[in-house]
């Protein structure tokens, strides 16, 4: 598979990409920004500064002016290119994906790069032709600036305890800094930058990762838990009885504050449950359905002027920082558990949950995946069918979504429905209607 993914571009260091790679990357990005200023940063993995100072070469070398921010999380990479008035940046990064891997995403003016953009650097690549200029670096601190900015946000004056672990990723210091000066009682938890991520899982969805928050919260009688991923985009939380909470419910409570002040739109994934847009049309926005990704909600998010965006990953997106940031949700989430005065526990009491099942992952080849999605959107013709990615179709009173993995040879299936006994029954009839589906899902 290609390193160049939907959203941004992700491999195993040292086996899928390189500092080879990451060089002719910066000129290939150099050329559509020749003579501009992109702010280029990194995240904590090991391979990480080699990476980025080929990169930083390569955009060099074509007659880019870089501002290397070093070590920063992605949201505070955001935060440069709009305050440093940059036209472009680059952040070395592998996300939530495991240590070994790297990758690089990519911000070509206000947006990130479409699909096919990111197809068309890759071409680039492979044809090696380049600008040549003779561009500049200039390293440039944005941390406090960044910190700072949040402090003022949202104003000192917290009374909550919390445990943040920060996975031994880039918000590693960051976050316990920022929430101790808004007041909160900050317990951290894997808080030293540590590339080799050696006490979890970089990826805060995986169950397996918020074991030791969990236990940490409910030992320390805290009143909630926040985990963050490698690189700080994406956040989880646990409430005060250790228990995870869904994020497409915690972003009902998002979508609902913000709501209040007048209508606007919500950005929402493919794979979300129908309570989030449910939810949202009840407090007077209106909810719209986008593909499953970071690049493509905040994309949508931008081109609309929505109020709010949200993935199930853990990824939230506002209209006022115009992305997502983790550590900013972080503070909104508390600001409202204290404007409110109850705990998360009791304000996702409030949200409905309908009966879902997680991510079904089935081995299939990509050629015999494109089959079944087809004979899926035929068999069920006499309901509607969307295909903004992969194929959904809506029951009323439950859907069923099936897509094709671009990174593995997999197919994947997710179902949700109004009640547990619905939910069974739309899985048996797409499992009766689509006998090709169900001979691997047996499997």
């Amino acid at each position: 598979m290609s390193v160049f993914k939907a959203c941004d571009i992700r491999g195993e260091y040292g086996r899928e990409l390189d500092e080879a790679l990451a060089r002719r990357l910066g000129q290939a990005v150099g050329t559509r920004l020749s003579g501009k200023t992109v702010v280029v940063g990194g995240d904590v993995r090991l391979s990480t500064p080699s990476l980025k100072a080929a990169l930083i070469e390569g955009l060099v070398a074509t007659g880019c002016h870089v501002l290397d921010l070093g070590i920063v999380p992605t949201p505070a990479l955001g935060f440069a290119r709009v305050r440093l008035g940059a036209e472009g940046s680059v952040m070395v990064t592998a996300s939530h994906n495991p240590a070994g891997h790297n990758g690089f995403k990519l911000m070509l003016g206000d947006r990130p790069p479409s699909d096919e953009t990111l197809q068309a650097i890759a071409a680039e690549i492979e044809a090696g032709t380049f600008a040549l200029g003779e561009g500049s670096i200039r390293p440039v601190e944005i941390l406090p600036e960044y910190e700072a900015s949040l402090v003022r946000r949202f104003a000192p004056g917290g009374s909550l305890r919390l445990v943040v672990d920060c996975g031994n990723g880039c918000y590693s210091g960051v976050a316990v800094r920022v929430l101790s000066r808004l007041g909160y009682a900050v317990e951290g938890l894997f808080c030293e930058p540590d590339g080799r991520f050696p006490n979890r899982s970089p990826n805060p969805a995986l169950p397996d990762s918020l074991r030791a928050l969990r236990g940490r919260v409910t030992a320390s009688q805290a009143d909630l838990g926040l985990a963050f991923d490698g690189d700080g985009d994406r956040v989880a939380f646990v409430d005060a009885h250790g228990v995870p909470a869904e994020p497409d419910r915690v972003a009902v409570l998002f979508a609902r504050w913000l709501l209040r002040e007048g209508p606007g739109e919500v950005i929402y994934d493919i794979k979300s449950s129908s309570v989030l847009p449910e939810a949202v049309e009840e407090a007077g926005g209106r909810a719209i359905m986008e593909r499953s990704g970071h690049a493509f909600i905040k994309t949508t998010l931008l081109d609309r002027g929505a109020l709010f965006g949200a993935e199930i990953s853990g990824h939230y997106f506002f209209r006022e920082l115009g992305g997502d940031d983790a550590l900013f949700a972080s503070c909104l989430l508390l600001h409202i558990l204290q404007a409110e005065g109850r705990g998360l526990a009791e304000l996702l009491a409030d949200v409905p949950r309908h009966p879902i099942t997680p991510d079904i992952r089935l081995p299939c080849p990509p050629e015999k995946a494109d089959a079944i999605l087809e004979d899926l959107r035929r068999a069920f013709s006499d309901y509607p069918v969307g295909q903004l990615d992969g194929t959904r179709i809506d029951f009323g009173d439950g859907w069923a979504l099936a897509r094709r993995s671009v990174t593995e040879a997999l197919i994947t299936l997710r179902f949700e429905a109004h009640s547990p006994a619905r939910l069974d029954q739309i899985q048996a009839l797409v499992r009766e209607r689509v006998p090709a589906l169900a001979a691997i899902w047996r499997s």
